[in-house]
């Protein structure tokens, strides 16, 4: 049982703060769903496919253990679930997930963040190169903005390294 002090919040409704509550969780939440829904018809080339997990392993621009490159690679390839076998970014968002699974849990975090941020600079880019069409190239020179920083989202878990 929730013991209730009301001495400083006899006019506070828990009522209340869980409906504002869930209120921002959902209007957070639709971006998000936008988000997976333009991924998952964002057709992929086989070819763009291996440059994304190149550039992020072998050319560094992912800060995450070279040693998944191997496996991110499988599980996009040859992947696991049905739901991920499309070849589009969904399915490679999904792949870098599988292959992060097998790092502790704040070593995955970040990996999953960084991901996140990394694969948005490539959607970012080929939406602007099929708005272009007409050759326009697109390389992306950083995949974090200039602000970004974990630590003020991790707390005491510390920045990235």
């Amino acid at each position: 049982m929730l013991a209730k002090h009301t001495k400083h919040t006899k006019h506070l409704s828990l009522v209340d703060i869980l409906s504002v509550g869930v209120d921002r969780m959902q209007r957070n939440f639709e971006p998000m769903r936008r988000q997976v829904e333009a991924w998952r018809t964002s057709q992929l080339s086989d070819e763009a496919a291996k440059l994304i997990i190149y550039r992020a392993f072998i050319e560094g621009e992912l800060e995450v253990p070279k040693h998944l490159a191997r496996v991110v690679h499988n599980h996009y390839f040859d992947p696991q679930h049905e739901e991920f076998a499309p070849r589009t970014m969904w399915g490679l968002s999904n792949a870098f997930t599988s292959a992060f699974k097998e790092l502790e849990a704040i070593p995955q975090f970040r990996a999953t963040a960084r991901r996140e941020h990394f694969l948005r600079a490539f959607a970012r880019c080929e939406h602007a190169a099929k708005r272009a069409s007409a050759g326009g190239k697109c390389e992306p020179q950083t995949y974090f903005p200039p602000d970004f920083s974990l630590s003020t989202k991790l707390g005491n878990f510390g920045a990235l390294p």
